[in-house]
């Protein structure tokens, strides 16, 4: 069986780490073990993820916007380079491409992150031609919300009319409209999008299994019509799916040294093992449990896209 297609239409960014022993106090100057660049940004780093985990006959498409700086050059070449299909990248004129600084705490590997949205925001303020990013060929449709809302919303629900499989990453997290969930097969999020997207606020830390199991129903009987997927870093993943599945799959423990790029390879692992098996209907454990390894191997290493291990990697 020839794998799907898999298309990520998202964020492009160019990342500025910063690497600390700790987070400064407000009004204070501290002094940075590092700082490097690198290219990132949610899309582009799940684009990269789905290249490196899919089989080698998986094509892979990236879709979203740069500017006209020579980061935009960079990141055409560097797409090429993994073997994706950059043709839905279009260069905005008179637009800088996105940009994010992220500040990664050394002791925890935990990171705080500031986006500049620059051309991945440069879309016109009603639907038009510029709104359409679904490529044809594609059999899945990934998405985040590192580019306008409406533009998501509206490409979802041209993805599923044409019967492809909407997988949504809700990061940075915001409320959705109810109606947006039938337009999502496989919902994937952490447990803080989780709660958010289910109306908590941001100062709601609760978030044990027990606590967050009955949100994988709910978002269910919104309309997800394949999946929920509740992600809890070193305690493993939950799910829930509209076959009746439901479990959870333990952490792959390693030693975490920077959780940036985490979520993006695992929903990059599970994206290309979907794509490989066709269908994820009495296969979650082993498609969960890929996407988990994949993402174990990313938190032991420094960076974001960088950081990101390969198939082989995975299944050493």
């Amino acid at each position: 069986m020839t794998p799907s297609p898999i298309a990520v239409i998202g964020s492009l960014n160019v990342d500025f780490i910063t690497r600390t022993p700790r987070i400064p106090e407000a009004g204070e100057t501290l002094t940075a073990t590092s700082f490097e660049t690198g290219l990132g940004g949610k899309g582009a780093n799940q684009a990269v993820a789905c290249a490196r985990l899919a089989t080698p006959d998986t094509k892979i498409f990236m879709v979203g916007k740069v500017g006209t700086d020579s980061f935009g050059t960079d990141y055409n070449a560097a797409l090429e380079k993994e073997g994706i299909d950059a043709s839905g990248v279009r260069t905005v004129e008179g637009q800088k491409t996105g940009i994010a600084n992220i500040i990664v705490e050394e002791a925890s590997g935990e990171n705080r992150i500031l986006l500049a949205t620059g051309a991945n925001h440069a879309f016109g303020r009603t639907r038009g031609t510029d709104w359409d990013l679904v490529p044809d060929e594609a059999g899945i449709c990934v998405f985040q919300l590192e580019i306008p809302l409406q533009v998501v919303l509206h490409n979802m629900y041209r993805a599923r009319a044409q019967g492809k499989h909407v997988i949504f990453n809700p990061a940075p997290a915001i409320a959705i409209p109810d109606a947006a969930y039938r337009d999502i097969d496989t919902l994937i999020m952490n447990e803080t999008e989780a709660r958010l997207l289910a109306g908590a606020s941001r100062n709601d830390n609760a978030s044990t299994k027990a606590e967050l199991t009955p949100l994988l129903r709910q978002f269910l009987l919104k309309g997800v019509t394949d999946a929920v997927i509740i992600t809890l870093g070193g305690e493993g993943v939950l799910f829930a799916a509209q076959s009746g599945e439901q479990g959870h799959v333990d952490a792959v423990r390693t030693q975490v040294v920077d959780t940036t790029a985490a979520g993006d390879t695992f929903l990059g692992g599970y994206a290309a093992k979907l794509a490989e098996l066709g269908s994820a209907k009495g296969k979650y454990h082993e498609m969960l449990a890929f996407a988990s390894m994949a993402a174990s191997k990313t938190v032991a290493r420094k960076g974001a896209m960088v950081a990101i291990p390969t198939r082989d990697e995975v299944l050493a």
